[in-house]
């Protein structure tokens, strides 16, 4: 498992990006080391600090093998970052990482904490009918971390999975969660280090 590409991107003005019309969803490939601070990557910027500015959404990982998926169902090319994320991955099934798994990256310690739920700048930035229900059932949404040690990363290094709690969800499962599953919703407060937006989530899903 390793890291095929660090992206990031720097925020502009865009029609399509809802209601703040700013986006930096389009990232680029960095070249070198990338240091990892507390709220994510040197040179990657949010324009919506409200939505994507918690330290529990620091850093943000798709497959490149999902990435392929998608081109196939999509007919066009998919470069690496093409989904906004921070980091490009090779060999690693983003969406089996269970939330508090911890991956050693370079010299960086990170923790997973949830799955990237699709919104109306994504669909914008993507321009396909129907995106965000497209991309909710194919359940491939790709991973949040919250960074547990700073340091700095790039591209090659690999993936080493230092923790992996026991009975755990994955992902996936918080996907499903958040869309709903109550019982996957349950799983996920039974873990003792989930994210405060966590709760108040489940407050919305438990009580629909």
């Amino acid at each position: 498992m390793r890291i095929l590409s660090v992206n990031v991107g720097h925020a502009v003005a865009a029609e399509w990006a809802g209601k703040l019309r700013r986006t930096a969803i389009d990232k680029r490939a960095a070249e070198g080391r990338v240091a990892v601070h507390e709220n994510g990557l040197a040179g990657d910027e949010r324009a919506d600090l409200v939505h994507h500015g918690h330290r529990d959404q620091a850093v943000y990982a798709y497959a490149r093998e999902d990435h392929d998926w998608w081109q196939a169902r999509l007919g066009r090319e998919l470069g690496d970052g093409a989904f906004g994320e921070n980091l490009t991955t090779s060999g690693a099934d983003v969406t089996e990482a269970l939330i508090g798994e911890r991956w050693r990256i370079g010299t960086a310690l990170l923790e997973v904490t949830a799955p990237r739920i699709p919104c109306v700048t994504f669909r914008g930035w993507m321009g396909e009918s129907g995106w965000v229900r497209r991309f909710t059932q194919a359940a491939r949404p790709g991973a949040y971390f919250r960074v547990v040690e700073q340091g700095e990363l790039g591209a090659g290094d690999e993936i080493e999975v230092l923790v992996r709690p026991r009975n755990g969800a994955t992902i996936r499962e918080a996907f499903a969660a958040y869309h709903g599953d109550r019982d996957l919703m349950r799983k996920i407060l039974a873990y003792p280090g989930h994210g405060e937006k966590w709760d108040a989530i489940a407050e919305r899903v438990l009580k629909s």
